[in-house]
């Protein structure tokens, strides 16, 4: 006999600050890009912002998760946090300055709602990332101690026909629950009960959902539903695919190995790419993106003289020889895994000395990096397209590390949901 799973996304209970204010001292960025300095001032910035319990401290000998759980008690009983009256689904305008795009602002539309915390297995939730213990560890040991879903998953629905993006933008036209900014985005909520909340999860359920960001959440969450079945949900944050406020970044990569031979590197990167120089007067991320509206897989190498290169994937370079590029043509064909492999794979694996690989979204910070000496190198890309992640995903493969870097990030603290 067949087995009917429960519907994919429904509306939750959600939990909000009760403030009368703005919650704009109460929110914070995920706690996976949150940096040290970030964090303290985050948390100076009020006693309750949401980053004392997603990155929680704690003094000599006490455990930071317990902590956090009895901060979260603390809040409740105050009255600090207050639960909603009845499920319902959050719907979030964010408005955003597209970086690198003339400051032209943006607006993306999604909704906070309870998903489905079930193995990938199911094929309903799709992942495109590879995930790492510890993290996990981390989220997990948070998420027994706090019995809550602090932050949400950013998923991606495919919406061929529009309709949960119409039906999002149908609910902004009301006036909204509450207003709030975070690095420079002016965001506005919406609380949508009754049957418009039930026909927003439905058309969010029709299809199976994609990982944009929170692989490491989702998947903790997973684990935590195994123990306590009564937890199958976890807070999510849905985006039609079809929504032109959604930005994917890429993520450079900014290198530190000195003493290599970029003559060497050139002669062998000729294989594969055609190599020219980039003028001096030269709009550097202008010429990028030019070589990726022609459709050409490129990439920029960026040198401390200034004496850059363009490196443009060559119509008969061998790929097929390229044994770690990617098990599935979905993979293969993407940008960042041909860069990867044939670029910066070339540039830490010459030379003797140990070389030292970071990211980054801004691309004027990675040519800085470069231009003030604290790199050696930086490989700048274009981004990955929506699509290419789904169909990433649809082949069961995973990108290489760091492959998207979608903004403006879903903010933490505007809807919790405990378990």
């Amino acid at each position: 006999m067949a087995t009917t799973r429960p519907q994919l996304v429904v509306p939750f209970r959600g939990e909000r600050f009760a403030t009368a204010e703005s919650p704009s001292r109460l929110i914070a960025p995920p706690y996976d890009v949150i940096t040290p300095p970030e964090r303290a001032r985050l948390a100076a910035a009020d006693t309750h912002n949401i980053v004392h319990l997603i990155l929680p401290e704690a003094t000599s000998g006490e455990d930071r998760y317990a902590r956090a759980a009895e901060l979260l008690a603390t809040w409740r009983g105050d009255g600090v946090l207050a639960a909603d009256a009845a499920p319902a689904v959050y719907v979030l305008a964010q408005e955003y300055q597209a970086p690198g795009d003339g400051g032209e602002w943006r607006t993306r539309t999604g909704m906070f709602a309870a998903l489905a915390a079930e193995p990938y297995e199911t094929g309903r939730v799709r992942p495109h990332e590879r995930t790492h213990a510890s993290p996990k560890a981390d989220r997990l040991a948070l998420l027994r101690a706090t019995r809550t879903s602090l932050e949400a998953i950013f998923l991606l629905a495919p919406d061929p026909d529009g309709a949960l993006l119409a039906g999002l933008r149908q609910v902004t036209a009301t006036p909204p629950a509450a207003r709030a900014g975070l690095a420079g985005v002016r965001m506005k909520l919406w609380v949508v009960g009754g049957e418009e909340a039930s026909r927003l999860a439905a058309l969010a359920s029709r299809a199976p959902l994609y990982i944009a960001d929170g692989h490491h959440r989702y998947e903790t969450a997973v684990a935590y539903a195994l123990e306590m079945p009564q937890a199958d949900r976890v807070l999510s944050f849905m985006v039609s695919a079809a929504d032109p406020g959604l930005t994917v970044l890429p993520t450079h990569r900014v290198i530190f190995a000195p003493g290599r031979n970029m003559a060497q590197l050139v002669t062998r990167w000729r294989r594969w790419f055609d190599v020219g120089r980039v003028a001096p007067c030269a709009d550097r991320v202008e010429r990028l993106a030019e070589l990726g509206r022609r459709g050409a897989t490129a990439c920029l190498v960026a040198l401390p003289d200034g004496d850059d290169l363009s490196l443009v994937l060559r119509a008969d370079a061998p790929l097929a020889e390229v044994q770690h590029l990617g098990k599935s043509p979905a993979v293969r064909a993407l940008d960042v895994a041909i860069v990867e492999a044939l670029v910066v794979q070339e540039i830490l694996s010459a030379g003797s000395s140990t070389p030292t690989l970071t990211y980054t979204p801004d691309v004027r910070a990675a040519f800085e990096a470069v231009r003030n000496g604290n790199a050696t190198s930086a490989v700048l890309l274009n981004p990955t397209k929506v699509e290419q992640v789904l169909a990433v995903a649809d082949a069961g493969d995973v990108m290489p590390p760091k492959s998207t870097y979608f903004v403006p990030k879903v903010p933490s603290g505007l809807v919790l949901r405990p378990l």
